[in-house]
């Protein structure tokens, strides 16, 4: 195992980067730790925020480096990369400006001479995907380093160059070593940093076999962890819904990020056999006049799968629900050219027993279902295990709301794809995970709000 650089978008080996070794790995959590008993912690939060403030300034100033460091390491398409970098940005500066209000003490109205101060806990274990190779770290560096905690990073083995030119933003801003540091390091070692006591609390974003592991020795050790497990997310498509809005913003939250997101549109549930037909034949004319290509091209729609794996996988599952019966509407295959593309593919007549039924498809797959009322479509829209994102069209917004209100999800969005934004928590249910990233509640998932109590 190691780290590497192949650009998904030729398939060509860059630059590899070999692991470090356990006393390399002791080596960065003993300094990290020593950072905190006896420095960060103890700083001003508007000293910490200025560190984090100054980050967010370099990255706009090396705007453009940092973007294509997102094209070369996962295939980024240029335009989607240039708004990772900007969000980022805007994250930092986010917990920048707002982190002292966050952590001020509070009184407690019903507990005359009590308050709650609010302290850091220590080293948090980051365990991140390759996605997002910015903003899945930022979503965990620009809370916690603001919060007073230090981070140990591990990222993804794909995108190491995005693991380094991340952690260098916080040495160039002025963070003392311990405060961010990056790991290459393998699972076993992983598991070992998971067992240490000084490692007060874990975070993954990954999949429902990594993310049992990480809570099941997590919990083992008696420490807090927060994971973000991924979704089948569903689109109600309800009888008032307007059918050219809804195949706007399903085209673009099915395809966006080529696919790769946890939170993107996956099924599409259509109330109503003619109105099923009708969005069904637009979707597909929508799909098949996607420019899949390079990304660095203005008119590509859709790039690359970030890896041969992830294309290998997504071309086994459409495999497998055409047999168990599904209907490929269009695409299917992978593109004939060098890199890892996939045709944007459309499959139908999805039943209880067919795989994808019950599966994430992390790409340009869109599972479509016509249903025959709202309680059915709602029945389908939370028959499955996970419950990260969801979202209603409607031309009634009272009424959306109301379907909104019943489904499984811990992110609904009504006539819209996902957006994210620094100040909107991010989070899921069921398998989807347990804990949240972003806005107030993401700083306060590795705090120790401790009460104090005054008696005259």
């Amino acid at each position: 195992m190691s780290f590497q650089t192949v650009n998904p978008a030729t398939g060509e080996f860059v630059k590899e980067f070999p692991l470090q070794s356990d006393e390399e790995v002791r080596a960065a959590l003993d300094t990290a730790d020593r950072l905190y008993r006896e420095d960060w912690r103890f700083r001003p939060v508007a000293e910490r925020a200025r560190i984090v403030a100054r980050a967010a300034g370099i990255l706009r100033e090396k705007h453009d480096e940092y973007r294509d460091l997102l094209t070369l390491e996962m295939g980024k398409v240029t335009r989607f990369g240039d708004f990772e970098v900007d969000l980022v940005a805007d994250i930092l500066d986010y917990y920048a400006q707002h982190g002292e209000k966050f952590l001020a003490e509070q009184e407690l109205p019903d507990e005359p001479g009590a308050k709650l101060i609010t302290e850091p806990i220590g080293v948090i274990l980051a365990i991140e995907p390759w996605n997002f190779p910015f903003y899945q770290l930022v979503r965990v560096a620009a809370s916690q380093l603001v919060a007073g905690n230090v981070v140990l990073m591990k990222h993804a083995e794909s995108v190491p160059q995005c693991a380094l030119a991340f952690a260098r933003l916080f040495e160039e801003a002025g963070a003392p070593e311990g405060a961010y540091t990056n790991l290459f390091c393998s699972i076993d070692q992983i598991g070992t940093l998971i067992d240490d006591f000084r490692v007060r609390g874990v975070t993954l974003t990954g999949s429902e076999r990594a993310g049992t592991s990480v809570g099941e020795r997590a919990g083992r050790n008696l420490k807090k962890a927060v994971l973000e497990l991924g979704g089948s997310d569903p689109a109600l498509i309800l009888p008032g819904a307007r059918l050219d809005q809804a195949v706007e913003q399903v085209v673009m939250g099915r395809t966006y990020n080529s696919g790769q997101g946890c939170v993107n549109i996956k099924r599409v549930i259509v109330v109503g056999t003619e109105r099923g037909e009708q969005m069904l034949a637009a979707l597909k004319d929508a799909f098949d006049a996607i420019t899949v290509g390079d990304p660095t091209d203005e008119e590509t729609q859709v790039g690359p799968l970030a890896s041969e794996r992830a294309l290998d996988g997504l071309l086994r599952q459409i495999g497998e629900a055409e047999d168990a019966g599904g209907t490929i509407v269009t695409g299917g295959s992978r593109v004939d050219r060098p890199g890892f593309y996939l045709e944007p593919t459309i499959i139908t007549d999805i039943t209880e027993d067919n795989p994808l039924y019950h599966e994430e498809a992390f790409g340009p797959v869109l599972s479509f279902y016509v249903v025959d009322s709202e309680e059915e479509a709602i029945r389908l829209a939370n028959a499955t295990r996970f419950g990260l994102g969801s979202y209603v069209f409607d031309a009634d917004i009272e009424h959306a709301q109301q379907v909104a209100a019943r489904l499984e999800a811990g992110m609904v969005f009504i006539n819209s794809c996902f957006a994210d934004s620094p100040s909107r928590p991010f989070g899921g249910v069921k398998n989807s995970g347990f804990g949240r990233e972003l806005a107030e509640l993401g700083i306060g998932e590795f705090l120790n709000r401790k009460m104090v109590k005054v008696t005259q």
